[in-house]
């Protein structure tokens, strides 16, 4: 079983380290979301588990969001929740994959909604 599926449907509380618009510190990648973490918790990667904040017009620092979303990674080691500050807005499959292209298109993914 994925330990993030746990986390679909709750409301967490997250601290954005690549705020919207930075970029990676050993990469060019720019960050198009608010991106973060989950404080306490232990991912794959033996770090805190990951997450893409959908919602938020600009950068931010922390911020409590639903769970709407597990992207699993089929060849890396650990996966990543979505979640979004607005939790009456619907996100498909497809909105997903277009919004976190700008990291995700490096491995092959497969996404789980609540």
């Amino acid at each position: 079983m994925v330990q993030e599926l746990e986390y679909l449907g709750k409301t967490v509380d997250i601290v954005i380290d690549r705020p919207m618009g930075s970029r990676h510190p050993t990469t060019d990648l720019l960050y198009e979301l608010n991106y973060g973490y989950l404080p306490n918790t232990t991912g794959g990667d033996g770090e805190e588990i990951d997450v893409y904040l959908l919602g938020s017009e600009g950068p931010i620092q922390k911020a409590k969001a639903l769970v709407i979303a597990v992207i699993i990674r089929m060849d890396d080691q650990e996966n990543k929740l979505v979640a979004t500050l607005n939790h009456e807005q619907v996100f498909s499959k497809a909105e997903i994959r277009t919004l976190t292209r700008f990291q995700e298109q490096y491995f092959e993914t497969m996404i789980i909604l609540d």
